[in-house]
């Protein structure tokens, strides 16, 4: 007992013991979603003592809470170097496949302690990454309420990557780069006349 205690503190001291948790919380959400999650499984997957994961996280809520903040994290530095809003949901769309495990944590919120303060942060930095893609389009590319824009845009986005996450998409998107499709489908619903009726160069002025 001794020995584990030790092993756990020299870990814990390397920062290796947090993040072994959380990676194997991640496998295990990916593959069996975050019902099947339990402590004691996950301090076996870790190599670490049953007692470590309860250190670190208290317990399951707390585990998935991390995960939630580490997701909205990740999300937040995804759109921050978007060039526009079809960027924006084109890497949108790249994170929920590159991620599967957090983003089927992140829009949960009974799963884990919604008014984490760090969660509440992150959280803020990803919704102000696509804020900040509304407030830079022109008032009639957006309409009257830029607040509204905001959940149409995010709800093709998320749409679009749940129905892709959930199998429902093997038809249209096939072998194809599915974030890739995303943004040939924002250009159908999101373009400004201009783009869909470009000038002729040799036409009137």
């Amino acid at each position: 007992m001794a020995e584990e205690q030790q092993t756990d503190r020299r870990t814990y001291h390397h920062g290796d013991l947090r993040r072994a948790v959380l990676t194997a919380a991640l496998d295990v959400i990916r593959a069996d979603g975050p019902s099947a999650l339990s402590l004691r499984d996950l301090a076996r997957r870790a190599g670490v003592s049953h007692a470590a994961p309860a250190h670190h996280f208290k317990d399951r809520a707390g585990l998935l809470t991390a995960v939630a903040a580490e997701g909205y994290n990740l999300l937040a530095r995804t759109l921050a170097d978007a060039d526009d809003l079809k960027d924006a949901g084109v890497r949108y769309v790249r994170f929920a496949v590159e991620h599967p495990a957090h983003f089927q944590v992140m829009f949960q919120p009974d799963l884990y302690r919604p008014d984490d303060p760090e969660l509440t942060a992150a959280r803020a930095r990803a919704a102000e990454g696509l804020r900040g893609q509304i407030a830079g389009l022109p008032a009639e590319g957006r309409g009257p309420d830029a607040r509204l824009a905001g959940v149409a845009a995010w709800s093709l986005a998320h749409g679009f990557a749940t129905l892709l996450l959930s199998h429902n998409l093997a038809g249209p998107v096939g072998g194809q780069d599915p974030a890739e499709v995303f943004r040939a489908l924002a250009g159908l619903l999101f373009s400004t006349d201009d783009e869909r009726h470009p000038r002729d160069p040799g036409g009137p002025r």
